[in-house]
């Protein structure tokens, strides 16, 4: 479908050849001619598309919404549909993989938490350094609030350094009544399983083989593997162990969560924690 400035060159290029008038040049081309007299009043605020090529390139992995949740923070008072438009005009959207349709299989259905520190979800996620070094991450998500709590680096992680930093956890936020789990080495160990008695916490071990029985954590590690992992040149397992502190803090302060209506993790808390009454979806 041809836009007004294409219907404008058209006619008046038409007329200069041709000598005729724009009205008779717009029948002759069956073109209305308010099309063709149209002047776009839109007025581009400056700097806007600079900036969004700008936290595209700083967020590679974030999309148009995120980013137009983004540019609001900002103070950039754009609709999200121009945004969709700059951003697809500015060739910034990535190309994602198509993945096989499975058939579904029947899911057990936990009762969704209704406040922080009700229920914690762990996990671990796997990486290497540049120079082969393999290092392992422990993290540690609350359900409710989608806070990470806790992003632990180390080439090696025992079952009784995970009690640990879960006490560690515990003592400064409170204990939770649930903490989520798989049936990983770590997590069916004496150190853990004596913790939990100690603390009064239940331990939740998904089926085996279903990852998605523990879809908070995983859809964390999703997004930290490809905001950070992914991003990142690994040199050391204490340069990762800053990064990844990094990436931590900007999750839980700065990233807008879908799930929470775009409002950051921390932000999300505050407002529980002041009383108000929000959902999550």
């Amino acid at each position: 479908m041809s836009t007004p400035v294409t219907r404008r060159r058209v006619a008046g290029e038409i007329q200069a050849e041709f000598e005729c008038s724009q009205r008779r040049c717009c029948r002759a081309l069956g073109f209305a001619r308010s099309s063709v007299l149209y002047r776009s009043r839109r007025q581009e605020q400056p700097g806007l598309v600079e900036r969004l090529k700008a936290l595209a390139a700083e967020r590679p992995r974030f999309g148009d919404r995120r980013l137009h949740r983004m540019l609001g923070r900002e103070g950039f008072a754009v609709n999200h549909k121009r945004v969709h438009r700059l951003y697809r005009a500015e060739g910034l959207a990535l190309r994602r993989k198509q993945r096989k349709r499975i058939a579904s299989v029947p899911r057990f259905v936990r009762v969704a938490p209704t406040r922080p520190n009700e229920r914690w979800s762990m996990d671990f996620v796997s990486d290497a350094t540049v120079n082969g070094c393999r290092f392992r991450v422990f993290n540690v998500v609350d359900e409710f609030t989608r806070e990470a709590l806790a992003t632990v680096v180390a080439t090696s992680i025992s079952g009784a350094r995970v009690a640990r930093k879960l006490d560690l956890l515990a003592a400064h936020r409170g204990k939770p009544a649930t903490i989520v789990g798989d049936n990983g080495p770590e997590f069916i160990s004496k150190a853990i399983d004596a913790w939990a008695c100690g603390a009064g916490v239940k331990l939740h071990f998904i089926r085996t083989g279903k990852p998605v029985d523990n879809a908070h954590v995983e859809s964390f590690n999703s997004h930290f593997r490809d905001e950070c992992l992914n991003m990142h040149w690994l040199t050391s397992v204490h340069d990762a162990a800053r990064i990844i502190e990094a990436q931590k803090d900007d999750y839980n302060q700065h990233r807008p969560h879908s799930s929470l209506d775009g409002l950051t993790p921390v932000e999300f808390a505050e407002r529980v924690n002041a009383g108000l009454t929000l959902t999550v979806a």
